[in-house]
Parts: structure tokens; C-alpha cells; sequence
């Protein structure tokens, strides 16, 4: 499996054992009581949507961590389309591991199928031009590497993971700091002294701050709650010396005629903060053998 960069199996592990503590505390009482430990069951995950399943990898891994044993037969894909009533894997083995997954299994995947979904379809509205959609850092806390792993399925893309791998001078770094020449004259030489090569992105809420912008030599321009007639004046001043994306407040409605104006990229929290949960089940198929 080819994880995105930002995904090692020891940050994978790492969430697996949290959420399994989380869950599970002292144990499963609720199967340990009710279900004999040498109990066989076999269950499938069936689709109860329409839309784009993801997390299909990730739940393997999960299966795995708690019961090595648990055998999977996997009939769909990461990134598959899907349509209610579908079969995306079976999985067979001890009875009571199956049930103390379940809930964390379902999880996982019904968010991930969830954006991996939203992020597909605003991928389908921009298509026919240049403009790619990226997600944000509006992400649920300690869940960012999973969502950010769903944006991917979708097909969209991923802006930075954190604070640590871009520079992002928003509109507070920029009335903190006094202006936007300030603001990346300033970052220039804390890069330097710290010997680090990151990209320099500022955020612009006017032609004005474009031209700062531009005359502080970045390399990207966030176009801030544009207008489209600004919006399309901005791209054209800036005619490819940098790239640009728009950002605030994209919608399915508006992604479309923003993608027209011939910006570079969309970012979009609404992908991730906004996804409706996909709707999935784990039942058993047969009784207990």
C-alpha cells in the first residue's frame, strides 16, 4: 500500500491502539459476556449509500492490529464508486474480535467514504478546467492524517498537513506583523537563520494586497473571498508569476464559475467540516460455527 507521505504504519499504529483504548478500556464486556472466546462468525460490510467508499485499507490494518487471524475477502477498492447494497469486503474469524472492531472499523470508514464522496463531486464540478481542489487544516484533532487520507481517495488534493511543512501568512500574521512586505520580508530571514526551504503562501483580501503580494516575491497568493469580477482582475494581474487559489466559503454552487476565472487551486474546508457520514453496516452472514 502506498500511503500518502504524511502516513507511516507507526503513526497508523499509534491511532489504531489510541482509539482501541479509547473504545475498549478493560475489555469488551459486552461480547466477552455474551459470546463463548472460540466462537467462528463471518460478517460483511455492506453499503447502505451512494458515493465513493474509502478506508478500506485502513480498516484491514485495524483488523489486523487487534487479530492477525481475522481473514478479509476484499471485493472493492479504495476509491470505488459504490452503490447501496453493495458488498465491500467479508471478514471471518473469532467472533469476539469481530465485534470489538466493528464499531471502530465503521467509524473510520463512514467518515473517510464520507469526504472521500464530497471530494469527488466538487472535483466533478470544476472538471474541463485547471483549477485543483484542496482541503484545509479544518480537520478534527488527532483524525487530520485520516481525513487528509480520504481528501486523496476522492481525488482532491491535500494543502499543507500542519503548521510545520508551509508558510502561510493569513490575514492576522499580516495585521500583527504590520503589513504584507513586513510579514514576508520577516519570514525570509527567520528561513534563512533557521535553514529551512519552505513555500511562502499570503493571504490577500484586495487588488491592493495582490500587488504587495506579488512585489514581495511569494509563492503562492491566496485570493481571499473574492468576488468574481476581482477574483478574474487578480488572476490576470498576476498572469502566472505565481500561483493562486482562491479560498472563503466555496460551495458546490460556486466552484464552478470560481474554477472558470483560471485560478490554480480551491481550497475548500467544507470537503472535510462539511462531509456528510456515509452510511455502512458490518452484519453477520451466518451464526456462529
Amino acid at each position: 500500500m502506498n500511503f500518502p507521505p504524511y502516513i507511516t504504519q507507526e503513526k497508523l499504529q499509534l491511532f489504531i491502539r489510541q482509539a482501541f483504548l479509547e473504545d475498549v478500556g478493560d475489555g469488551d464486556h459486552s461480547t466477552l459476556a455474551s459470546v463463548p472466546y472460540d466462537a467462528i462468525q463471518e460478517a460483511e460490510l455492506k453499503v447502505k449509500d451512494n458515493g465513493i467508499i474509502a478506508g478500506i485499507e485502513l480498516a484491514k490494518i485495524i483488523f489486523d492490529t487487534f487479530d492477525p487471524s481475522l481473514q478479509i475477502d476484499q471485493y472493492k477498492k479504495d476509491g470505488d464508486s459504490v452503490v447501496f447494497g453493495d458488498v465491500v469486503f467479508k471478514v471471518k474469524g473469532s467472533s469476539q474480535s469481530i465485534l470489538t472492531c466493528e464499531r471502530l472499523v465503521l467509524n473510520c470508514m463512514q467518515r473517510m467514504s464520507g469526504i472521500a464522496t464530497y471530494a469527488n463531486e466538487m472535483m466533478d464540478l470544476v472538471k474541463g478546467t485547471n483549477a485543483k481542489i484542496l482541503d484545509t487544516r479544518k480537520t478534527t484533532p488527532n483524525f487530520r492524517m485520516i481525513e487528509k487520507w480520504a481528501v486523496k481517495i476522492g481525488g482532491a488534493e491535500n494543502h499543507r498537513f500542519g503548521l510545520y511543512d508551509m508558510i502561510m501568512l493569513k490575514d492576522n500574521h499580516i495585521d500583527f506583523c504590520g503589513n504584507i512586505t513586513k510579514a514576508v520580508q520577516q519570514t525570509k530571514e527567520y528561513l534563512s537563520n533557521h535553514h529551512l526551504h519552505l513555500k511562502i503562501e499570503v493571504e490577500t483580501r484586495n487588488l491592493k494586497e495582490v500587488e504587495e503580494a506579488l512585489k514581495a516575491s511569494v509563492d503562492f497568493i491566496m485570493l481571499d473571498n473574492f468576488e468574481l469580477n476581482d477574483l478574474k482582475q487578480a488572476v490576470k494581474l498576476i498572469d502566472g508569476r505565481v500561483k493562486t487559489e482562491a479560498s472563503g466559503g466555496i460551495t458546490k454552487e460556486s466552484v464552478k464559475s470560481i474554477a472558470e476565472t483560471g485560478v490554480d487551486f480551491i481550497s475548500s474546508g467544507a470537503i472535510i467540516h462539511s462531509a456528510k457520514n456515509f452510511d455502512l453496516s458490518l452484519k453477520a452472514i451466518s451464526k456462529m460455527l
